[in-house]
């Protein structure tokens, strides 16, 4: 199955990116501890704004559109030097920040999803690569950031999110669903599915060591006092 040509505009792309660039300063503006400049806070907002596009057509083998486009990098820098202005105004509004994070997820997803599907990647590829460009940047923030990887955590469901919102979008597009209007409701399942892991606690259960036996203690010999 292919929805070929691609057919997200290039506005909606902009969009995407401006929103990752926003998020992503406004995550590394917050971190006071880590005493990140402002240069920093900039390349971090292009990571999360760039990165997961830039996977994503690593990943299908296309040329990526953040390099050979125009937009993307001054849209991106823009939204990022914006985010570092009003953090310290938004910096208690942490349900809008994880919102817009969840957005940012889902558009990134619905944008890698349908572009692989446009290009005859399978249903279960598409899926997969819908999963990268949705957390791809954040992932890139993380390692740039020598942070835990935060999809890979108890309690975050980052991947899960993404996968349920681009599995949504795969599914609906072969019943003849407008990809824009798929796409959509991509966003939409992967806020709602975010936000309600956090609002309710929803997590995978935690690793745990199996078959570990507690030691005994070591019984006195016979000559010990």
């Amino acid at each position: 199955m292919s929805i070929t040509p691609f057919s997200v505009t290039l506005w909606i792309e902009l969009v995407a990116a401006g929103l990752g660039g926003l998020q992503g300063a406004l995550f590394a503006a917050g971190l006071r501890d880590r005493r990140i400049d402002v240069l920093g806070v900039i390349v971090i907002g292009l990571t999360v704004s760039l990165g997961g596009s830039l996977l994503r057509d690593i990943v299908l083998d296309q040329p990526p559109v953040v390099i050979w486009g125009n937009w993307y990098l001054i849209v991106a820098g823009a939204s990022a030097i914006l985010g570092m202005a009003v953090q310290p105004v938004l910096a208690r509004a942490e349900l809008g920040i994880t919102t817009l994070d969840a957005v940012v997820m889902g558009l990134f997803g619905a944008i890698a999803a349908s572009k692989a599907l446009s290009l005859g990647v399978g249903e279960v590829g598409a899926l997969v690569v819908g999963v990268i460009g949705a957390i791809g940047g954040g992932m890139l923030r993380d390692v740039l950031l020598n942070l835990p990887i935060s999809f890979l955590h108890v309690g975050t469901l980052y991947a899960v999110a993404a996968a349920a919102g681009a599995g949504t979008l795969i599914v609906l597009v072969p019943f003849g669903v407008p990809v824009p209007v798929a796409g959509l409701v991509c966003v939409v399942v992967t806020t709602a599915v975010r936000l309600a892991s956090v609002w309710f606690g929803w997590t995978f259960p935690e690793q745990r060591a199996v078959g570990a036996r507690r030691r005994k203690p070591a019984l006195p010999s016979d000559g010990a006092v």
